[in-house]
């Protein structure tokens, strides 16, 4: 199996504090989508991308309408990505993806979460040079080589196509992803995507005792907890 089967697909069972903080995150990335391009979604295939996404994980429609709202203003939030990359026990290496209107702040409660578990963010590169980025769809499709064929014929090259039980499975570099879902939802017009994703994804994973593990998990939570924080991606294989 490939990355696409260690990709964190985020429960559908989830507590009010788990939405609430799904919700704000969506509604960043999709005010983001609107600012740095149209707030139209017939002239923005990003935000459109990301509504769809958004309607899929079930966010309602009135976050999704203020936040492209907010992006068509003048002023409000300023929002930046910001990714840090850090050390955990054993031999786990973390990368935390935020998005933040307050940068000091953000590194101030990350660098706290390392801390409280006496363990160090790292400086750029330091951890990412070991993980690939990657964007990753799956679907059910039994058409693997009409595909294949069209994703060359359009100058695409997979990182990995590999199909199992009639669910295929794409890595492509993240540029790609959008010429990738044109040819596929042009073969298939109404395609309904099991995963889709794009992240960072360790080239290697360990396995840690129960004591680092233990740690590990304190860490991974502390940092879940922060609401700047929209993704951790990890190197820990039995987590």
């Amino acid at each position: 199996m490939g990355r696409a089967y260690e990709v964190r697909k985020a429960s559908i069972q989830k507590t009010g504090a788990m939405k609430a903080k799904l919700y704000s995150t969506y509604a960043k990335e999709i005010y983001l989508a609107a600012k740095k391009g149209s707030p139209e979604l017939e002239s923005n295939i990003f935000l459109k991308r990301m509504v769809d996404k958004a309607r899929k994980e079930q966010v309602p429609s009135d976050i999704i309408n203020r936040a492209i709202e907010k992006a068509k203003g003048v002023g409000g939030e300023d929002y930046h990505e910001v990714i840090y990359e850090g050390f955990g026990p054993g031999a786990s290496t973390l990368i935390i993806k935020t998005l933040t209107d307050n940068v000091n702040r953000t590194v101030g409660m990350v660098r706290a979460a390392f801390n409280k578990v006496n363990k160090s963010l790292g400086v750029n590169n330091s951890v990412s040079y070991n993980y690939d980025y990657l964007a990753i769809i799956a679907f059910k499709t039994n058409q693997e080589e009409e595909i294949f064929d069209k994703l060359l014929e359009e100058g695409i090259e997979p990182v990995e196509f590999e199909s199992e039980d009639n669910e295929l499975t794409i890595s492509v570099i993240p540029n790609d992803i959008n010429k990738t879902k044109d040819v596929i939802e042009g073969i298939i017009p109404n395609v309904e995507y099991e995963i889709d994703e794009v992240g960072m994804y360790p080239k290697n994973k360990v396995d840690l005792n129960d004591e680092d593990l233990e740690l590990f998990d304190r860490l991974y939570k502390l940092l879940d907890e922060i609401d700047d924080v929209t993704e951790i991606y990890h190197n820990v294989n039995n987590r």
